[in-house]
């Protein structure tokens, strides 16, 4: 059976249920089960587990469902579902109580019915089912939901019997049905008072989501801020150093011109005093050549030739670095960006990274390049290249300022994604902070000292590109962060991602 079939590609079975919806149904509180089209069971969750009395390990993977309501095999709803007969046998083993379609859902079937083997009295069960396609509108099973009503059921069969009494012993009973209804106009009062209660804390609550918030976009924005100002002072402080030995160059060599210029002069002065006719230096005024003489001895125009080459050399050398600087931010922020996945080198993003993080790590660390072959990758690559500044700068932050600090820089290729790893030799993080580390606002550092932001977003980055994120750590020897992020996409980039760099940069 197909439903919409786009592509026969794609193998039959339950395969496709991912782990997400592995999880959803594990902890569903409502009992739940799951066969394939082969009527074999996947999914028994606790629920299910607890109402029947059956444990999942002695049914998945069987098509022994039935032992849990039947004491003689017959097919369950779902086995119905996935023979597509329902309505075919819905008297044969409903009877009158026969299963109905589902209003919501139009290919689902619903039913209640008392099931003796389950519980020590039986239970009364009301049970929803439905299929369950693949990507391609195949069936591949079908999912059961059980809800049990036997204390509606046995309150209603108490109730017959309380009115068949009543009707025998009405008169006798108007003293209690009045006083029956005063106490339910009491119950009812104050379910209202409840409800009005409820209502109260609901609105308090809302105002506290409000202020919440409202304190985690202030705090986002503050991270932005602390994140543009470390990159303006880093950025800052590499073009320093160029600029200054450049500026130092430049005055040396203006008090160079000047001398030279002051030589220029005397020459020019000692021609002028020459024969107009033949103007040459034989027949310039009497001392002229010695004033030139005693002017280039004093300027030292020896000195001046080697100096002023080796000068105009070291300045160009210091506008190349600040070149090198400025392509690396443009690099690092990718100022040409489109909202859409794009192809990129990620060792370029990470060189970037570390250009722009060069003023926190090259007089604290050693840094260690081992790069593996790796294929342009669809991304965005300014979201990746935060990504990579966090990781590198809480890798720095890690390492104590009385100890040799190494942090090292991995890649290659994993089947259809890359990875990058980047260890530190560290502090570590504790066990118990493992688990929250990429927890909005959580943070291992001292009070004023980081709003727990950054490792939340890189999270959130790496989510928006279907990747993964893991961390593993030991207090002591040091941290290794791995980031896993697929070569091509499947959809383009919601607006969610595109403007989580707008937040994180």
């Amino acid at each position: 059976m197909k439903r919409n079939s786009q592509d026969d590609r794609v193998s039959p079975g339950l395969g496709s249920v991912d782990i997400a919806l592995q999880q959803i149904i594990e902890c569903d509180p409502v009992a739940t089960f799951v066969i394939d089209r082969d009527h074999r069971v996947t999914h028994w969750n606790k629920a299910c587990a607890a109402l029947t009395g059956r444990a999942a390990s002695t049914l998945l993977g069987t098509s022994l469902q039935w032992q849990a309501f039947y004491p003689a095999p017959r097919p369950t709803l779902a086995d119905l579902i996935v023979a597509g007969a329902v309505e075919e046998h819905v008297v044969q083993y409903y009877g009158t109580k026969g299963a109905h379609r589902s209003a919501i859902v139009a290919e689902a079937f619903e039913a209640e019915d008392f099931f003796p083997c389950c519980g020590v009295a039986g239970r009364w069960l009301y049970f929803t089912a439905a299929p369950l396609y693949n990507p391609q509108g195949e069936l591949v099973g079908a999912i059961e939901t059980l809800q049990d009503i036997s204390e509606r059921k046995w309150a209603e069969a108490a109730l017959l019997e309380t009115q068949a009494k009543l009707e025998t012993l009405v008169e006798q009973r108007t003293e209690q049905l009045a006083n029956a209804k005063k106490l339910l106009e009491d119950d009812v009062a104050r379910r209202k008072n409840t409800e009005r209660e409820l209502l109260r804390r609901n609105e308090e609550l809302s105002d506290l989501n409000t202020m919440l918030s409202q304190a985690k976009e202030q705090l986002v924005q503050s991270e932005k801020l602390a994140s543009l100002g470390q990159l303006a002072a880093g950025v800052a402080h590499e073009i320093n150093n160029p600029i200054g030995y450049v500026q130092s160059n430049i005055n040396a060599l203006e008090n160079y011109l000047n001398d030279l210029f002051g030589l220029l002069d005397l020459y020019q002065q000692a021609v002028s005093s020459a024969s107009n006719a033949e103007p040459d230096m034989s027949s310039a005024r009497p001392g002229a050549i010695d004033e030139l003489a005693r002017m280039r001895d004093k300027i030292d125009l020896k000195f001046l030739r080697d100096d002023i080459p080796h000068l105009l050399k070291e300045s160009k050398e210091g506008i190349h670095c600040v070149r090198r600087i400025v392509q690396g931010l443009k690099d690092f922020s990718r100022v040409e960006i489109v909202e859409g996945w794009q192809k990129s080198d990620v060792h370029t993003g990470l060189d970037a990274s570390l250009k722009i993080a060069n003023k926190d790590l090259k007089y604290r660390v050693e840094i260690v390049r081992r790069y593996g072959e790796l294929p342009l990758v669809e991304c965005m690559p300014v979201q990746l290249n935060q990504v990579f500044m966090n990781l590198l700068l809480n890798a720095v932050q890690a390492i104590p300022a009385d100890k040799s600090g190494e942090v090292v820089i991995e890649t290659g290729r994993e089947g259809d994604s890359v990875w990058v790893q980047i260890s530190d030799n560290g502090v570590g993080i504790a066990a118990h902070d493992l688990g929250r580390i990429f927890d909005p606002f959580f943070t291992t550092r001292s009070v004023g000292k980081g709003t727990g932001l950054g490792l939340s977003l890189a999270y959130g980055i790496i989510q928006k590109h279907h990747g993964e994120i893991s961390v593993n750590s030991e207090v002591g020897k040091g941290t290794c962060f791995r980031v896993l992020i697929p070569i091509r996409q499947s959809a383009a980039p919601s607006a969610d991602g595109i403007a989580l760099w707008q937040a994180a940069s």
